[in-house]
């Protein structure tokens, strides 16, 4: 009895142990984070100082520096809730401050974007072996707007679902934009109308943006965007026993690799044990690694860029979290990045600009993850911060709001 009892103690000082190590990294790992965002409200709000946003716009960095103001006071206060939640919106009216003062140099900033080509000019949209022409594409004038308004010619072997994958649009634009039956099958030589005209979420200096919503990376090189491409990125299962939703934070490349060997994770393994299929520990290099032929890996946990054996999935959400490009396009985009390229994986579901001409352009996606509150209360506020409620059409902006359909839309009167 006696040596019973000394074992079921020792069990339970080991599982007391292990339930406040737990809580410990817990703790930290919630600290950490915390002061991530603490550290880039400070760094936003003093950039723009230096910047002289106060002088171009100095109603909105009176409302930025008392939301600031207001976050500072209730972290010395220890009320973490209200600190935390005024730090995100010291960040989101940051951003929109910043885009207003790049909208508002008088020199912008050069344009280089691949699929932004001149009126009446044929472009590849992918290479040429995989992918036809837009014809005739109609070019916005402005350098936050990539994409175009334009023809696809289908190819051989090419489906609804694969030619938006391509394009980086959804199945439902093509076939209600070329009245398309949701049974048919295309024809080689047959003509489809489009729009991927995107609003560039976020810029840097050098390094890779990733808005989930619109699934599309944005790739920049001094200050430039070098190219912008469609992606696949985690679907929104979430729950007790799975996150496959793509995270967001920052990140750099911390290793390339051409033909990797997949290792698949414990959480994938279970899931296929569930599901009644073989349990896969790793898969080699070939034509069934669902990684393809080349993969980067991030500073985030588990998270890869990464081509992919199945081109039709790209523009959706159906990975595990990674981040999938086509084959031909990752071919291409491999040998630009570096090793320790920086980029951030952020979440803007609403995105507004004013183009060269002063014409306004909406563009709203889904919210798949459930992040935001109301999308239609996001894009009033980028509006009224912007100070643009008297150049809006708001019949227009009810519409774009109701069909979420992820392209940038002129809401101009």
């Amino acid at each position: 009895m006696y040596k019973k009892a000394v074992m079921e103690l020792s069990i339970n000082l080991n599982t007391l142990r292990h339930l406040i190590l737990l809580t410990l990294m817990l703790f930290l790992t919630v600290v950490n984070a915390f002061a991530d965002i603490r550290q880039d409200a400070e760094s936003a709000v003093l950039n723009l100082h230096q910047n002289d946003a106060a002088q171009q716009f100095p109603d909105d960095m009176k409302s930025l520096d008392l939301a600031f103001e207001i976050s500072q006071r209730s972290f010395k206060n220890d009320d973490f809730e209200t600190a935390d939640r005024f730090y995100l919106l010291v960040l989101q009216k940051a951003r929109i401050i910043e885009t207003m003062l790049k909208v508002s140099e008088v020199k912008p900033l050069p344009e280089i974007s691949p699929v932004a080509p001149r009126p009446d000019v044929e472009i590849p949209v992918e290479p040429a072996k995989e992918n036809p022409t837009a014809e005739h594409a109609t070019e916005p004038d402005s350098n936050r707007l990539v994409g175009v308004k334009g023809s696809y010619t289908v190819v051989k072997g090419d489906t609804i679902r694969l030619v938006a994958a391509k394009l980086g649009v959804s199945q439902q634009h093509l076939r209600s934009k070329n009245k398309l039956d949701a049974k048919g099958t295309l024809k080689a030589g047959q003509k489809l109308a489009y729009n991927n005209r995107k609003i560039i979420p976020q810029q840097l200096t050098d390094g890779i943006i990733v808005n989930i919503p619109d699934r599309t990376l944005y790739y920049f090189q001094r200050g430039n965007l070098v190219t912008s491409l469609p992606v696949a990125l985690g679907s929104a299962t979430k729950n007790e026993k799975y996150i496959w939703q793509t995270p967001v934070g920052k990140f750099k490349i911390t290793a390339k690799i051409k033909d990797p060997t997949w290792t698949v994770p414990p959480s994938i393994q279970t899931e296929m044990e569930e599901q009644g299929k073989d349990v896969i520990i790793s898969i080699p290099p070939g034509p069934e690694n669902p990684l393809g032929k080349y993969a980067m890996r991030t500073s985030i946990p588990g998270i890869l860029i990464h081509s992919t054996t199945k081109p039709w999935s790209i523009y959706s959400f159906s990975s595990h979290g990674c981040i999938r490009l086509s084959p031909v396009q990752m071919e291409e985009f491999f040998p630009q990045i570096k090793v320790n390229t920086r980029g951030e994986i952020i979440y803007k579901p609403v995105k507004l600009v004013v183009d060269g001409r002063g014409r306004v352009f909406l563009e709203v996606h889904h919210d798949i993850y459930n992040k935001s509150v109301s999308l239609v209360a996001e894009a009033r506020q980028m509006i009224e911060e912007k100070k643009l409620s008297n150049q809006v059409d708001w019949e227009k902006f009810k519409a774009v709001l109701k069909h979420k359909n992820g392209t940038a839309e002129d809401i101009s009167l």
